[in-house]
């Protein structure tokens, strides 16, 4: 038989598993703390760029000599003027908007998979980027009057489309499953809806095919203004939300163990989700795959822990659609590609390969 061990062993052994916790945990907070500053790098880096490319590219050092000019209260160029304009007046605001759409969608996704205890769920696949999309849609096109209000009806149709969803879904308590599948009927009954009122409204398509395919063409501080109220918000209860989304994730049962209340959670999630998604929609219009790309990226990176995962994941979103950006205003010299159809591009081929290797991105 086995002697039994001594205090002094069992204490040894304790401290050694603590030091080799404690390892793990600086070794991973270091993983961690170079991939936020990679991210941020890339994340200056790309507005550097964003800002000085275009149909008028400048260099940085004549952007920051103008800046700079301006500021001072120095007598400008015509050509310095020209730069000032379009860099303050069309590409910053554009690239501020890129920004905090990127982070807004991710985190978006990044709770709905946590909810759904599902890979593939994100607002656009699940009918929340539907519901805000229709309700924009039949602003734009039969009450053109309320178009400030734009924010409000967007929300308003994301959490009806919820509603919606949870509602069908609904059998003595919330199943991940049924509300996929849900949702994916909802996304086609609105689509067939917005397809309808298209139709119906064949002559005033002009900005509605802008906004259907996600477009930040044309944005300005008005626009920058509207969406960091609204961006600023949904970030800050989303972080509020990281504990829920870790303990969704380990399942019913175990969320039920510490304490969760898994249906009340789930409601929760969903509609800050949906009010991200609302907030990106209304201002840009439909942008797919950020939502569902991005987590999984992110779940690479550092894992599937929400307190850095979803932190992450709204750089990493941020980061992604200005480079989006970026490429579809210039890749084609005289021709902008909207940034939804670029992500649609890009995000598709990627869906597939999530499809096949499905098992490889549970964040493990």
């Amino acid at each position: 038989t086995t002697p039994p061990r001594s205090d002094a062993e069992r204490d040894n052994r304790r401290m050694k598993v603590k030091t080799h916790k404690k390892n793990q945990g600086s070794v991973r907070l270091l993983k961690v703390s170079m991939v936020w500053a990679v991210l941020l790098i890339l994340m200056a880096v790309f507005v550097v760029v964003a800002v000085a490319i275009g149909s008028a590219g400048y260099s940085f050092t004549s952007i920051v000599q103008t800046l700079y000019r301006a500021v001072t209260g120095q007598g400008l160029t015509e050509e310095e003027s020209t730069i000032l304009v379009v860099v303050l007046s069309l590409r910053l605001p554009r690239v501020l908007l890129a920004l905090m759409v990127g982070a807004a969608l991710s985190a978006a996704g990044a709770l709905l998979q946590a909810v759904m205890r599902n890979p593939l769920a994100d607002p656009g696949t699940i009918g929340v980027s539907a519901g805000a999309g229709t309700a924009a849609i039949t602003v734009l096109l039969i009450f053109p009057n309320l178009t400030l209000s734009l924010p409000l009806f967007a929300f308003g149709g994301a959490a009806l489309a919820c509603v919606l969803i949870y509602a069908l879904a609904w059998k003595g308590g919330v199943d991940p499953v049924r509300i996929i599948l849900s949702g994916v009927a909802i996304n086609s009954v609105l689509g067939g809806y917005n397809s309808l009122l298209q139709l119906m409204n064949s002559d005033n398509l002009s900005g509605v095919l802008a906004f259907m395919n996600g477009s930040l063409s044309g944005m300005s501080w008005v626009h920058v203004r509207t969406a960091v109220i609204y961006t600023a918000v949904g970030l800050l209860l989303a972080l509020l939300c990281i504990r829920h989304a870790n303990a969704l994730q380990l399942g019913d049962e175990m969320a039920k163990n510490l304490g969760i209340r898994v249906n009340a959670s789930r409601i929760c999630l969903s509609a800050v989700s949906a009010f991200l998604a609302a907030a990106t929609v209304s201002v840009v219009g439909m942008i797919g795959f950020v939502g569902l790309v991005v987590p999984h990226i992110a779940r690479m990176l550092v894992g599937s822990d929400y307190k850095v995962m979803l932190p992450t994941s709204i750089l990493l979103g941020a980061v992604t659609l200005l480079f989006a950006d970026t490429i579809g205003r210039t890749i084609v010299p005289g021709m902008e590609i909207p940034v939804g159809v670029v992500m649609a591009v890009s995000g598709g081929p990627f869906f597939l390969y999530m499809l096949r290797k499905r098992g490889k991105f549970n964040g493990s």
